[in-house]
């Protein structure tokens, strides 16, 4: 019977966790770099190093649409709750 009452906040926490996740690419450099590529270094390297601005803008987007649509589910579900409860 908690659990279901934990879910926003369970949501929220992905979402707090999800955001800097997408974008970080200075702790794997910092660290002594990293074997995979994350999407933050594809950008960095798309618009610094090879400035490459058409892939690097379209790769943005991505990320822009990736941290979106889970904002807007979360939106969505909370909107619908607080409308149930009124």
């Amino acid at each position: 019977m908690t659990f279901p009452l934990s879910l926003p906040g369970i949501g929220a926490g992905v979402l707090l966790c999800f955001i800097p996740i997408v974008g970080e690419f200075v702790i794997p450099d910092l660290l002594a770099g990293s074997d995979r590529m994350m999407i933050g270094q594809t950008l960095w390297l798309e618009f610094f190093t090879n400035k490459d601005w058409p892939v690097a803008s379209a790769i943005a987007i991505v990320l822009l649409v990736l941290l979106l649509i889970p904002l807007l589910i979360y939106e969505k579900l909370q909107r619908r709750h607080l409308e149930g409860n009124s």
